[in-house]
């Protein structure tokens, strides 16, 4: 079989384990999974109720403009339609900038602990990755522009940023766009925009529309907690959405899909009470860690990294044999670490009884 040589070594992504698995292996009843940076709150009654309610017929391709959709969300961005693309997933977007920029002879610049499917889609393509190391986990913007070159075809920015859910302050955004040359593509993921409540936070769609070599990347998979849907999207200057678009994939965004986003965007209310609570879990978690004695990062997100200065799986699996799933920091690039997505308050309270309990049995304390 004549392979691309760069994938010989190359590993499938790796989810966090299923509650199902977990139930099996540890026999037990009952499993909070605060590993994958779901919604705890589910979703909007509304796309449940647009879910259910749906009798056209399954037999019948879906919209491959997602025009309803991509009407309304035009609409509450305050962008053009020929301003936005659908991914099944902003995954599917990372993967389609990767494919129609990234060949060999060309690089990349990315955070040396950042989402990894940059670095994965990057290496499928052939191209050189160059990672710039996070200070204090934050991108560090001067380092990642010195990295730029002639070369340099797509800088990733991850803000907040997955996983220490540092996000990236306005001055310092518009300071290293104005720096970057216009033929470099910059794509601000924001997986997790809806959470951010800080006062300094940038205003992407101000920011797209003023530097066209932007792209902004957003999901619906997260406060709007439809991820099994897989509905992304991004949204940037025509010329860039125009390109994109050969390869986008026919009918990627799937008709229930498409439908279940279009009602939870009308539903933001829902998006404000989720914002809400969890700003509420990531105290209660800032707490336990200040009591405790633990490092972690300040997020903006609906996670937290926490640096137990131990085997991270040794955290994990005691963890999850108390029944709360969390990801290891051995998969994320961080050991001695957990990410640990926010939950309600009543699961927070549970997660961190079993944190206090591991530090107790192991005598941990820093």
């Amino acid at each position: 079989m004549k392979w691309k040589k760069q994938i010989a070594n190359l590993k499938a992504y790796q989810p966090g384990r299923s509650i199902e698995s977990v139930k099996k292996e540890y026999g037990l009843e009952e499993i909070i999974k605060l590993a994958s940076n779901e919604n705890p709150f589910g979703s909007s009654d509304r796309a449940k109720e647009w879910v259910q309610s749906y009798t056209s017929s399954y037999a019948i391709y879906p919209d491959g403009y997602a025009t309803v959709l991509r009407s309304a969300l035009s609409e509450f961005l305050g962008v053009k339609e020929t301003q936005l693309i659908f991914g099944n997933g902003s995954d599917e977007v990372i993967l389609m900038i990767s494919r129609a920029m990234l060949e060999p002879g060309k690089n990349t610049v990315m955070a040396d602990l950042t989402f990894p499917q940059y670095r994965h889609n990057a290496a499928v393509e052939g191209a050189e990755v160059r990672e710039v190391p996070l200070v204090n986990g934050a991108h560090d913007l001067e380092a990642m522009l010195a990295a730029v070159d002639e070369q340099t075809a797509v800088v990733w920015l991850c803000s907040p940023n997955n996983p220490t859910g540092i996000y990236i302050k306005n001055d310092e955004l518009i300071q290293f766009l104005n720096k970057v040359p216009q033929d470099v593509l910059v794509v601000l993921d924001e997986a997790y925009h809806e959470y951010v409540t800080a006062d300094d936070y940038y205003n992407a769609v101000e920011i797209a529309e003023q530097y066209p070599n932007v792209i902004v990347l957003r999901t619906f998979s997260k406060i709007y907690g439809l991820a099994s849907f897989r509905v992304g999207y991004g949204f940037g200057s025509e010329d860039v959405i125009r390109a994109l678009e050969p390869i986008r994939e026919p009918f990627n965004v799937n008709t229930l899909g498409a439908g279940a986003a279009l009602a939870a965007l009308s539903d933001q209310e829902f998006v404000e009470m989720c914002r809400t609570e969890n700003k509420k879990g990531l105290e209660q978690f800032y707490q336990f860690c200040q009591s405790e004695n633990l490092d972690y990062y300040p997020s903006e997100g609906n996670f937290v990294l926490i640096n137990f200065k131990c085997d991270s799986d040794d955290v994990a699996q005691y963890l999850m044999r108390k029944g709360y799933i969390v990801r290891s920091g051995n998969a994320l690039g961080c050991p001695g670490a957990v990410r640990v997505t926010i939950g309600s308050q009543e699961q927070n309270e549970g997660a961190i009884r079993a944190m206090k309990s591991f530090l107790a049995e192991n005598s941990i304390r820093q």
